[in-house]
């Protein structure tokens, strides 16, 4: 038997194709497969986020856009208008609280406004118009609907008259000025003296309330070099102070201790000089049939030409002007 030729070929072995070596991941796909992995969040989750973070951005965008133009107040401005057209604007101004200052004055400033549409009615301006003028001592501002303005004032109460350069004011307890005084009409009230003294005025009416059995003879003070009071009464004597509001508030209290006792007001004394805390100086209008007795260990200043009463302390003293500021 006689084999082929095709038969005796040997059987053809088909080409092994090697699979392609793997590719070694970069390091930004490591981390990012790292990451996604620490995150408890879906990738969607926070496409999501995204989106609506991009939003916002956008419109607070816009929304900052249209308020540099002015397009929020101008819009807000227009619906005013129209809330004025319809009826609500100010036709009355209600004030109250006002006793002393001129109403027509509160009237002016509260009408003078760009619009009297009541929405677009500036209260904070018209308030801090008003605190301007010293009897006002504050003002709350408020709307009534329809058509009213609400003005409600807690006006300053006059304490002092202060003069100063020939000038005479009227002024509070904590020394604003309130408005001038008229020469032939001053009120009953204390008449403080010098350049600040209304600045001054405050620790002064302290110095009073810490001894009150002087306030109902108190009639002003003189504030002397910008460093201290001499104190005024009634019946014409004035007591020198000390500086420093402690010596002083001592010195007044001592001197009300004293009063108390001898009754040293009203008896022929000019002047009681307390400015050396160790010493009480009396000085003598004149001689007077009743001597007057001054307080133990008092020095006496007699006046020219008189002589010291005998209940005088031994050694008396004289002063000069100079001495008494």
């Amino acid at each position: 038997m006689t084999l082929s030729p095709r038969s005796s070929r040997a059987p053809q072995k088909r080409p092994v194709t090697r699979g392609a070596a793997r590719s070694t991941p970069s390091i930004w796909q490591q981390a990012n497969d790292l990451f996604w992995k620490i995150v408890p969040f879906k990738v969607e989750t926070i496409e999501k986020a995204l989106t609506v973070l991009t939003i916002f951005v956008i419109a607070g965008s816009v929304l900052a856009a249209a308020i540099y133009a002015g397009i929020p107040q101008a819009v807000g401005t227009e619906m005013g208008q129209m809330a004025g057209r319809a009826g609500f604007k100010v036709k009355r101004v209600d004030v109250k609280g006002l006793n002393r200052m001129d109403s027509l004055t509160v009237y002016a400033v509260a009408l003078d406004q760009q619009s009297i549409a009541m929405p677009l009615v500036d209260l904070e301006k018209v308030r801090g118009q008003l605190l301007q003028y010293g009897w006002i001592g504050d003002a709350r501002i408020s709307r009534r609907w329809p058509d009213t303005l609400v003005v409600d004032i807690l006006e300053r109460k006059p304490a002092a008259v202060w003069q100063n350069n020939q000038r005479l004011v009227l002024i509070d307890g904590s020394g604003v000025i309130l408005e001038m005084v008229d020469p032939r009409a001053i009120p009953d009230l204390p008449l403080v003296i010098g350049p600040n003294a209304n600045q001054r005025v405050a620790g002064l009416f302290r110095l009073l309330n810490m001894s009150p059995t002087l306030k109902p003879n108190f009639a002003g003070a003189t504030w002397v070099g910008n460093r201290r009071w001499d104190i005024r009464f009634e019946s014409g004597e004035v007591l020198a102070l000390p500086e420093g509001e402690d010596l002083a508030a001592n010195a007044l209290k001592n001197f009300a201790r004293i009063e108390s006792n001898q009754k040293l007001l009203g008896r022929g004394f000019v002047r009681f000089d307390m400015r050396d805390p160790t010493k009480f100086v009396v000085r003598l209008r004149r001689p007077v049939t009743d001597t007057p007795t001054p307080a133990p260990g008092a020095e006496t200043v007699a006046p020219d030409g008189a002589t010291p009463p005998a209940a005088s302390a031994p050694a008396a003293a004289t002063s000069s002007p100079a001495a008494d500021q």
